[in-house]
């Protein structure tokens, strides 16, 4: 830790940035497991790396002393932006604070690629930022986001890398098994954060592919993905009625077995049913 910053314990106190549940706060104060989530996102030297909700600024002092190429922290919450101000005057300018919801910001439209996040995500909206950051890579591949490092929930990070079999299959699985290379790492315990919350949390790390797996438009793959996991436990010939189309004939056209059910079909198998629903 710079002897010039003040430790986060003490930076929370003088500022009273006590975790909102509003905003889904917890914070990470332990120094050597916030080192370690910025060393499992790998070489950030050239990276624009982007953070989103810094709070007291525990991860973002560890990945400024990892030396990015240059790091924007986007918060929302005013209280910690004097508390981050100090990390201002001590990295000059390859650090930059947005004031503003990282559901409204444009990623691509900060710095220049290459670009990467890492970020203790708020519980609250961490499944959606992923969700448009995933819009992104399908539109414009690793040239808006070549990857995200991020701590979750565990439940959540286990949805996003599950297969064919696990019980946490499901639609976010396939997508983004088809646009990433995602692994979870490891986990963190509650006891980790202030407050603790009341679940485990894990971080995951995804690559952005050069190009998705299967050659589907995303839009298309939502669709069907969606409309079959909204009724998991139903066979496919019902499931997909929701498509406003002729679910067995969508079937046939595919090749699928309209009696599956959606947690035995496989990114494939999607893609299938994505393209024959384009035809």
């Amino acid at each position: 830790m710079s002897a010039d910053l003040l430790p986060l314990r003490e930076v929370i106190e003088s500022h009273g940035l006590w975790a909102k549940k509003s905003l889904g706060q917890h914070f990470l104060l332990d120094t050597n497991l916030l080192a370690k989530i910025v060393r499992a996102a790998g070489d950030i030297s050239t990276h624009h790396v982007i953070e989103v909700g810094p709070g007291p600024g525990g991860l973002t002092r560890a990945i400024l002393e990892a030396a990015p190429r240059h790091l924007t922290a986007i918060e929302k919450d005013a209280r910690c932006l004097q508390a981050l101000a100090p990390l201002s005057q001590k990295y000059g300018d390859r650090f930059a604070l947005l004031e503003c919801d990282a559901l409204k910001v444009d990623i691509t439209s900060i710095g220049q690629a290459p670009r990467s996040i890492i970020a203790n995500l708020p519980y609250n909206v961490g499944t959606q930022l992923i969700i448009d950051w995933l819009q992104l890579a399908a539109e414009q591949g690793p040239a808006a986001l070549t990857g995200f490092t991020v701590m979750l929930q565990r439940e959540v990070a286990e949805r996003m890398v599950a297969h064919v079999g696990d019980d946490a299959y499901g639609r976010l699985s396939v997508i983004m098994q088809q646009l990433t290379d995602a692994a979870i790492l490891f986990e963190v315990p509650a006891s980790a954060f202030t407050p603790p919350p009341k679940v485990t949390s894990a971080i995951l790390r995804a690559r952005i592919l050069d190009k998705p797996r299967e050659d589907v438009p995303l839009k298309a793959l939502e669709r069907v993905v969606a409309a079959a996991f909204n009724h998991r436990r139903k066979m496919l010939r019902q499931s997909l009625k929701s498509l406003g189309v002729d679910a067995i004939a969508l079937c046939e056209r595919a090749g699928i077995d309209p009696t599956l059910r959606a947690e035995v079909c496989d990114l494939a198998m999607f893609a299938r049913l994505a393209r024959a629903l384009e035809v």
